[in-house]
């Protein structure tokens, strides 16, 4: 597919450190020559009543998130067309009436645990890194951003971590390791990984080839 862009995407387990990674080098260029697209922002809304029951549902495997229109909204940017991405509350499991609009540009960062895990995503992506962190210290930090940031319990976080999230990061994301080009270990303190991925995004800015 030929086109003025490129699309990065940063994979890798829950509490990795890939957020903090794509983050990073979205924050070394001006706004208009980087966007970021999460994959978390389109997870599928649950129609079950109850806020307890849409708790105990798999948020880790792909069926849960709605890539059919992350793929549309990451070939709309492509194609210069400026798109209306999905805003979704972890605290109801639905998604916000308000909408996230996101201009094209010449790199589109992606991130998110499944991203090379669903083919159909994997295939738009020019460079695929995967963050390679600790489990013990993946852990650690899901547990610290959900009870903080998503208003979780200690419990409900630690029971959704044994019953769904390290079975899905073993069934589905670790293994999708060996698409990506390249592993950056040690999450967002590996500074030599960072700059290395920054310089080549620099250079594609620079000369418009990689």
């Amino acid at each position: 597919m030929e086109r003025n862009c490129i699309i990065i995407g940063v994979a890798g387990g829950s509490g990795s450190g890939k957020t903090t990674i794509a983050r990073k080098l979205l924050e070394t260029f001006e706004a208009e020559d980087a966007v970021l697209v999460e994959q978390d922002a389109y997870y599928k809304e649950l129609h079950i009543e109850s806020i307890d029951e849409r708790a105990k549902m798999n948020f880790d495997h792909p069926n849960a998130i709605e890539f059919e229109l992350l793929r549309e909204n990451l070939l709309d940017l492509v194609h210069g067309k400026t798109v209306e991405r999905p805003i979704y509350d972890f605290s109801t499991h639905m998604r916000k009436s308000e909408k996230v609009i996101i201009n094209p540009s010449r790199i589109i960062i992606v991130e998110g645990i499944l991203i090379f895990a669903v083919p159909e995503i994997r295939e738009l992506f020019d460079i695929k890194i995967f963050v390679d962190t600790d489990a013990d210290e993946m852990l650690l930090r899901r547990m610290e951003r959900d009870i903080k940031e998503r208003g979780r319990t200690f419990e409900s976080v630690r029971d959704q971590y044994l019953s769904t999230v390290k079975p899905m990061y073993l069934e589905f994301a670790e293994p999708s390791k060996r698409y990506a080009d390249v592993i950056i270990p040690r999450g967002g303190a590996n500074k030599v990984a960072i700059n290395m991925v920054i310089a080549k995004m620099k250079r594609y800015l620079k000369k418009g080839a990689l």
